[in-house]
């Protein structure tokens, strides 16, 4: 029962007997719980009673100040409602699994010769889309089979449109060269036809398709394309070998099974996804916020946030029964069309939730050994340097070529993994260039002012990449901003910056820890510092190109910034100008003859 002075069975009285939504509140205002009701007066009651009240939600109910509500006309209305509020909120009590992106597709373009290309975002109906695909990695490896097989173009339409010779793809026989002709249309057709007629699941129509084209071009005695035609479906077959789900009918299905930890702290919820009767791969995800819920409940809310207001399949097959009602009607009427929820597939599809299963135990015990990997990794860094209740350590590295384009970066580890929604980078100017304590300086101050002033989290650590000089420069401005309780380390790269030699440097003393090499405590910082490396070297080269795209064009006498815009626009960047012929490049507004021939000479 609630210790605070929130009088629940009084409020509880005050509401109606209909359909909505309910925020619990608790002492800082924040929202804590989000719910939906058929009745909200006798769905918020239940939360008051003396008895069959879980641990968790007796802590919860210990925890609320307030509860807000909002009428619905309808428990779809509120099913909605509840799910947006979720997304935004991201209350601590609820089941919550990670917003990614929109999914990735596969795009043919609108052209006379359409180009393959991953692509992510709004739809647009002139193009035709293939997936959505559980991630990029598998769009990647489907273009490049794509392009190997069907030797269809990938080229942006400015690099196409402005070729006078084929490209290295062509060379190697990943391209059939529609810029400069060396396809016809028609063929290059025939080729996205078989593209897409693959992409459907019909890969017993391709291959028939193929093996004609093969017979005919023999009759023809023109073996050099019937070799080609020989080669293709050869490729096609070792695809069809190594598809593990092969659906004789061309069906587009969603697979979800559901697998939790024995003690329920811990599930993993694996989706895969089987589009015109192939199997395109399969994601796994882990929700927050699951003790105390069952692996229905955990599947209800993975459907509610994953599906609403995004493309669903016709057919969704999950390994829980659950309350699907609602749901089914509610994906259907947003889908237009039927959406069926089952939960006890027979035949093929049982073996495709077997798979799912299989796949959400492998995911599980995965993580859970992850997890235990750096759990003691953290416990032995702790003790090390005696700093017990560490938990969220902050990193910054600096990453520059020779003073130019200086970028900082700051990365985050807490709850035992690295928090890249959390990482910042920061853009150094306005000092000496190559004076890497005063990038340090501007990076600190710029990151912990607004954290001093009560914005966002204080790290347990801080962990700067650099030597002894680097660490005074950075325990300076935690002095000035008056977080110097803060635990501050230098981690200096040892002998011939080999790892495993790494020392650990104190701001303004002398000592300094050096742990075995193969200390866990060690190898934590290792990783955490790696990728403080990693982002802050990434953003840098993103950085140096950017400049460097502009700066080589600058240099150039005779191109101003109208010229260099026209350039840049019409050959799609740097790359495309550097790849263009003197006579491509003198087909643009504002470049003689000459000027193209210096361009060209220059950029070589």
């Amino acid at each position: 029962m609630s210790e605070n002075s929130f009088d629940g069975k009084a409020f509880v009285l005050t509401l109606p007997t209909q359909p909505g939504v309910y925020r619990m509140l608790n002492a800082t205002g924040d929202v804590i719980y989000v719910g939906k009701a058929i009745d909200l007066r006798k769905r918020v009651a239940s939360y008051f009673q003396k008895s069959n009240l879980s641990p968790r939600i007796q802590l919860m109910v210990s925890q609320i100040t307030a509860i807000e509500t909002t009428v619905t006309r309808s428990e779809a209305e509120a099913l909605i409602l509840e799910n947006n509020l979720i997304k935004s909120l991201a209350p601590r009590y609820n089941i919550l699994f990670r917003d990614d992106k929109s999914y990735p597709y596969l795009v043919l373009t609108r052209h006379d010769f359409p180009r393959l290309a991953f692509y992510r975002g709004a739809l647009d109906n002139r193009n035709q889309y293939f997936g959505p695909f559980p991630n990029a990695g598998v769009i990647k490896s489907s273009i490049q089979l794509l392009q190997k097989v069907f030797r269809l173009r990938t080229c942006e339409n400015s690099v196409f449109d402005h070729r006078t010779r084929p490209c290295l793809l062509y060379q190697i026989k990943r391209c059939s060269g529609p810029c400069v002709g060396l396809v016809t249309p028609e063929a290059y057709r025939e080729d996205i036809r078989s593209a897409t007629l693959f992409l459907q699941g019909k890969q017993m129509e391709v291959l028939k398709t193929i093996e004609a084209k093969m017979l005919q071009a023999a009759e023809a005695q023109d073996y050099e394309q019937a070799a080609m035609f020989r080669d293709q479906m050869q490729a096609l077959r070792k695809i069809q070998e190594k598809q593990f789900v092969d659906s004789s009918k061309a069906l587009d299905a969603d697979v979800i099974a559901c697998v939790a930890q024995a003690d329920g702290s811990h599930i993993a919820v694996n989706l895969v996804m089987i589009r015109g009767g192939r199997h395109l791969g399969d994601k796994t995800f882990f929700p927050k916020n699951v003790q105390g819920h069952d692996t229905a409940a955990v599947l209800e809310a993975f459907i509610a946030q994953h599906y609403l207001n995004r493309s669903v399949p016709a057919l969704i097959i999950l390994g829980e029964k659950i309350q699907a009602a609602l749901l089914q009607t509610l994906l259907s009427e947003q889908a237009g069309h039927k959406i069926t929820l089952t939960t006890r597939p027979v035949g093929e599809r049982r073996k495709w939730l077997d798979m799912a299963t299989q796949n959400a135990q492998l995911a599980l015990q995965q993580m859970l050994t992850r997890q235990a990997s750096q759990e003691e990794r953290l416990q032995a860094l702790q003790e090390a340097l005696d700093l017990s209740g560490l938990m969220r350590i902050e990193c910054f590295d600096i990453s520059h070529t020779m003073g130019e384009a200086t970028i900082a970066s700051c990365v985050v580890y807490d709850q035992f993994a690295m928090r890249n929604n959390e990482y910042r980078r920061y853009n150094i100017t306005g000092i000496t260039a190559g004076d890497d304590y005063a990038a340090m300086r501007d990076v600190l101050q710029r990151r912990y002012a607004k954290i001093a002033a009560g914005e966002g989290k204080l790290p347990d650590l801080i962990l700067i990449d650099g030597g002894k000089g680097q660490v005074n420069a950075a325990a300076e401005v935690m002095i000035e901003l008056g977080l110097n309780d803060i635990p501050l380390i230098g981690v200096a790269k040892g002998e011939a910056r080999k790892p495993g030699l790494e020392q650990l440097v104190y701001p303004h003393e002398d000592r300094a820890l050096r742990l075995p090499a193969d200390h866990p405590g060690l190898h934590l910082i290792q990783q955490i510092r790696d990728e403080a490396h990693r982002f802050a070297i990434q953003g840098h080269r993103a950085k140096r190109a950017k400049v460097r795209t502009a700066s080589n064009l600058e240099q150039i006498a005779g191109i101003g910034a109208k010229r260099r815009q026209s350039l840049l626009t019409r050959f799609g960047g740097l790359k495309g100008v550097k790849n263009a012929s003197i006579e491509e490049l003198q087909q643009t507004e504002g470049i003689s003859r000459a000027l193209a021939e210096k361009i060209y000479r220059e950029l070589r």
